[in-house]
């Protein structure tokens, strides 16, 4: 249950004029994946903190659920380190690479056939990880393990239903 506080803190909950956010139900952990519900707005999200600690910033990989807005399998990666302006994006599950649209330190898919093609990949994949090059000039990767990836998407979605 630590990893279930962890990733809570990870990604807050809307506030609503002011007013103290609604809880955030827990859904479930599997593995290093937790499962998460907001009532309001209605999302629901499977989430995972990479496999290195980072002491400066909560980098994370989620893949999100927006019913009311007809939004699934929304990929969303925060990264550990802000990138350079200019630096690409690239998210690779085994043989698979996808180039990610960023901004300073956040990153998500083109479109939605890709998030499709990204949540499929995970679903085979053991490992994966997202590399660039840091504001720093430095290349970085951030690395997730995707035991139990899967049944947290899956516990996400089922979340979101009805």
């Amino acid at each position: 249950m630590i990893l279930a506080l962890a990733l809570l803190a990870v990604l807050p909950s809307s506030t609503l004029g002011g007013a103290m956010p609604p809880p955030r139900d827990a859904l479930g952990v599997f593995d290093s994946w937790g499962a998460f519900r907001d009532p309001s707005p209605k999302r629901c999200f499977a989430i995972a903190q990479p496999v290195e600690k980072h002491a400066q910033s909560q980098p994370f990989a989620s893949i999100a659920f927006w019913p009311g807005d007809h939004i699934h399998d929304q990929l969303h990666i925060r990264l550990s380190r802000p990138r350079a302006a200019n630096a690409r994006v690239t998210l690779s599950i085994g043989e698979r690479r996808f180039d990610l649209v960023a901004g300073e330190a956040d990153a998500w898919s083109p479109d939605a056939r890709t998030d499709a093609a990204v949540v499929s990949a995970i679903r085979e994949g053991r490992s994966m990880s997202v590399e660039t090059v840091g504001a720093n000039g430095g290349p970085f990767a951030d690395t997730y393990a995707l035991k139990g990836a899967a049944t947290a998407i899956d516990a996400a979605a089922l979340g979101c239903v009805g």
